[in-house]
């Protein structure tokens, strides 16, 4: 007999945690949540409205016009779900180069984080979810189950990155991609709302020298160990 648990994944830009995220969710029949989607969704609403670029942010109006931003998953099944932004599929959207250069000014913002966490809490009441961002297993779910913190070699994630956007078409370079997680990282890790922190009851996956059956495996085995009662 086993017991439905709230898995919470953090960790660094482009290390896996979505990938992981996912398997997990497909694999346990549990329910997936990218928190990170929902703060690309809150920004790309910004950038629509001028409101945001690399040098400039309008906090007062983005937090003003939190109300009207509604955000929800459409569940493609598999583990995998789209961002609707409003009504609207932004999936494709919201994985721009363009997004990822300002969401971590998005998630700064304390208005923002309380919103969206708010949400991210009710989809995980009950167990049976899995959960990836940067403050899961610190703000979100602190009594989670099982914490993972996923982290893998920069140079790794920056070619991982790249070869995702150059997949889906987007003309980048290897370098601006390496500089854009420069910057994340540095943000995430220092901001001053819900920085990116490795919990001490967390257990760190490095994924530099695995493959994502590997890294599955691996996850897979902690779950097994936790849910047996």
């Amino acid at each position: 007999m086993s017991k439905e648990i709230t898995i919470a994944i953090d960790g660094w830009s482009s290390c896996g945690k979505s990938t992981l995220a996912k398997a997990l969710a497909k694999e346990l029949d549990y329910i997936y949540v990218d928190t990170g989607a929902m703060y690309r969704g809150v920004a790309l609403y910004a950038m629509r409205q001028n409101w945001i670029s690399r040098n400039h942010s309008d906090v007062n109006r983005i937090i003003a016009a939190l109300p009207k931003i509604k955000i929800k998953f459409s569940n493609k099944g598999g583990g995998e779900a789209d961002l609707c932004l409003n009504g609207e599929n932004v999936e494709k959207e919201i994985r721009t180069i363009e997004v990822s250069n300002v969401v971590s000014l998005i998630s700064r913002i304390k208005e923002v984080r309380d919103y969206l966490v708010k949400q991210q809490r009710i989809l995980g009441i009950g167990g049976g979810v899995v959960m990836d961002g940067r403050d899961i297993g610190s703000v979100v779910f602190p009594l989670a189950e099982l914490k993972l913190f996923v982290t893998a070699d920069p140079e790794i994630r920056a070619q991982r990155r790249y070869d995702e956007l150059i997949a889906k078409g987007d003309k980048v370079t290897l370098d601006e991609v390496r500089a854009n997680l420069q910057a994340r990282d540095e943000m995430d890790s220092n901001r001053e709302e819900s920085p990116l922190i490795q919990t001490e009851d967390a257990i760190v996956l490095d994924n530099s020298n695995l493959t994502p059956a590997e890294q599955l495996e691996k996850a897979l085995a902690l779950v097994n160990k936790i849910r047996k009662v």
